[in-house]
């Protein structure tokens, strides 16, 4: 068996994982990251990368220093009875410096969104703009030879077979035919991209989480942080009561592999792994997790023989979103979450299979699939509807807008088309004329820009979720220009979000309530401090990058430099091989 020895394990390499580890690495501490998959970034390589602060350095120049109180105020209707005081004001008062130390000592740069409301914009606390913040997009060629490391996103997630846009670039290429300044920019897009494939399998120019990781990565990797890929932990050392190591099987051998400050659990949670569905609805069958393969509750396993404590009566076990699904002809299926490109877009309404409309379909993700799973699961699966406008204009799912050949998806059977609505009522084995008082109903509404029954366009965030360009209300067309087209909605979720129960530094605690000596969690390894809800966008990845630099300053602080392994801080790469 061989042994090693670092100031810090870390298992997991999504977000939680490399801010920790170049958070430790940065105050002076010798660490190790510990990838159970082939690649890395987990989760939050294929997010949207998108972080939900308070107070931050940039919300601040743009002149939106909030209060706290009011983010107490936002949180505190959200979360409701589930509030978890402690947690939440260390995210609160922590945020920002986490957030302002990782871009001082790493390549992580992030910009405030202009607008960008929170989920419950109605709510007493809420705001339109200065929590969001979205990451800025990175040059992956950075990476150097460790790009191929780097986790690709889903084929759904990329344009022409490996081109990766943010929210801004899908706004641009939806109004490339209305904006000259949108065609400009996808003009300048699709020239980088086409001399990327001249020599790389897809596109170099980094968006949303592949950027987040990207940019963590290369200052890990320039700065000597250690990664094994396709390495699994097997147990946690325990020695007098502190976790001082994990026993780690990779290459073909188990390490016994030492940690003088202590083991991060960042794993991804459980999501993906088969004991997952005791914690959903029974109504959620089939539901499609977009959770990696390699996120099946490692972390909760491990902690467990440590009598660590796990969260109880959250709202919701997972942080969920529609997916739809392609079968492809090889017998793989492709999953698609239906976040931000259709369902508040206009002339695009859901239906259950009674064919009435049981939703805002432009609320958020987690809301709509809390509408789905209402009522005993009466709504799930659901149809997301639409005319030949608007899939010309938004597109559907993985269906792109013209001039784009969908007829693949259509032979396939994921994209259903009709000449009318009694023959797409008919493919989705719906009574017509249920569905034809539904269309009726809802385009007299549209005709008029005011949804009377679910309100879709009443609030800041369904408005900006909508076109902008579209007229009196961004949300709203007549859904009346054949054909028609429907995809099948299906509960998914994008994560767990029950986990480890800790405190504000991040250490796990027992069931007791007391700390676990040396163990830490964060990320969806990490109890929700939103237990459960969503208030926002970036609420999973905001906490998870300021809990990782809480974990990693209060081992470093225990340390206090005693065993710390110096380390040379550049954030650029030394062009050294730390992949292993």
């Amino acid at each position: 068996m061989n042994n090693n020895t670092y100031d810090l394990i870390v298992l997991g390499s999504g977000a939680a994982g490399f801010a920790a580890a170049v958070s430790a690495n940065s105050l002076g501490l010798n660490v190790l990251l510990v990838e159970k998959a082939d690649r890395f970034g987990g989760t939050s390589a294929i997010s949207g990368g998108a972080v939900w602060l308070h107070d931050t350095d940039q919300a601040r120049a743009a002149g939106l220093q909030l209060p706290a109180e009011q983010m107490r105020v936002y949180l505190q209707q959200v979360i409701g009875a589930n509030y978890q005081p402690e947690l939440v004001d260390a995210f609160i008062k922590h945020g920002r410096e986490a957030l302002r130390f990782l871009q001082q000592n790493s390549e992580l740069r992030y910009s405030l969104r202009p607008l960008s409301p929170d989920y419950y914009p109605d709510l007493p606390g809420a705001t339109q703009s200065g929590r969001a913040l979205e990451i800025d997009e990175y040059d992956g060629r950075r990476l150097g030879a460790q790009f191929r490391h780097l986790k690709q996103p889903p084929d759904g997630m990329l344009l022409f077979g490996g081109m990766m846009v943010n929210r801004v670039d899908i706004q641009h290429f939806l109004s490339c035919k209305r904006s000259l300044r949108s065609l400009g920019h996808c003009l300048k897009l699709l020239a980088r991209y086409g001399l990327d494939r001249l020599s790389h399998p897809r596109g170099t120019r980094l968006t949303v989480g592949n950027a987040l990781i990207a940019r963590l990565a290369t200052t890990a990797f320039a700065n000597g942080v250690e990664l094994w890929l396709e390495a699994s932990a097997q147990a946690l050392i325990v020695e007098d009561g502190v976790v001082s190591g994990v026993r780690i099987q990779w290459r073909g051998e188990e390490h016994a592999v030492r940690a003088r400050g202590g083991v991060l659990l960042a794993m991804g949670g459980f999501a993906a792994g088969e004991h997952a569905g005791q914690w959903r609805p029974a109504s959620a069958a089939p539901h499609l997790s977009m959770s990696p393969p390699a996120n099946v509750g490692d972390g909760q396993r491990l902690a467990a023989s440590v009598q660590a404590a796990l969260g109880e009566q959250l709202a919701a076990n997972f942080f969920w979103a529609p997916v739809s699904r392609l079968r492809k002809a090889d017998g793989s299926e492709e999953r698609f979450a239906h976040l931000v490109t259709d369902r508040a877009k206009p002339g695009v309404i859901a239906v259950n299979q009674d064919g009435q409309r049981f939703v805002n379909e432009a609320n958020s993700y987690h809301s709509f699939v809390e509408a789905m799973l209402a009522n005993g699961g009466a709504n799930a699966p659901c149809w997301l509807v639409c005319d030949g406008e608007a899939l010309n204009t938004y597109g559907l799912g993985l269906a792109r807008p013209r001039p784009v050949d969908n007829s693949a998806l259509i032979a396939a059977g994921y994209l259903l088309r009709a000449d009318s609505l009694a023959e797409l009522a008919a493919r989705l084995a719906i009574d017509p004329s249920k569905l034809a008082h539904t269309v009726q109903r809802f385009n007299n509404d549209a005709a008029a820009g005011v949804d009377r029954q679910f309100g879709k366009g009443s609030n800041a965030y369904n408005r900006y979720m909508g076109d902008p360009m579209h007229t009196p209300n961004p949300c709203l067309r007549p859904l009346n220009k054949p054909p028609y087209y429907a995809i099948r909605l299906h509960t998914g979720d994008l994560g767990s979000a029950r986990g480890l129960v800790t405190n504000g530094q991040a250490n796990v605690l027992n069931a007791q309530g007391e700390p676990i000596a040396g163990l830490y969690a964060a990320g969806n390894e990490m109890n929700s401090i939103m237990a459960g809800t969503y208030p926002g966008p970036g609420i999973t990845l905001g906490p998870a990058l300021t809990f990782a630099y809480l974990a990693a300053k209060d081992i470093a602080g225990r340390l206090n430099g005693a065993t710390a392994t110096t380390s040379t801080h550049s954030t650029q790469p030394s062009g050294e091989q730390h992949v292993l």
